[in-house]
């Protein structure tokens, strides 16, 4: 592999171009076309960033989630969603008091 960071973008270019081309075109989005082409912008996303850090120690703007980042954002927003649970049992007890509170007037 070439670590031209030149190359690397002209091959991420291609690729995006190509991901484009077989997305707009296909009836299937889950078709194997459209995974590999997925697969190919991937590949070439990580070839061209370690070309250009390689090269430069710059890195690119932007990241890449695979399928194993995929199901750690999930774990994320789940432990999110559970902190929200717990404020809103938090609020609704406070509720509670100030009901209490109502009734004893």
């Amino acid at each position: 592999m070439s670590n031209d960071p030149r190359a690397a973008l002209d091959r991420f270019i291609s690729a995006l171009e190509t991901h484009f081309e077989i997305a707009s075109s296909v009836q299937d989005a889950e078709a194997v076309a459209v995974e590999d082409a997925a697969a190919a912008v991937e590949d070439a996303f990580f070839s061209y960033d370690d070309a250009l850090y390689t090269t430069y120690q710059v890195e690119v703007p932007l990241e890449a989630y695979g399928d194993d980042d995929e199901d750690d954002l999930d774990d994320e927003e789940l432990e999110d969603f559970d902190l929200d649970d717990e404020d809103d049992d938090e609020d609704d007890e406070d509720d509670d008091e100030d009901e209490d509170d109502d009734d004893e007037e």
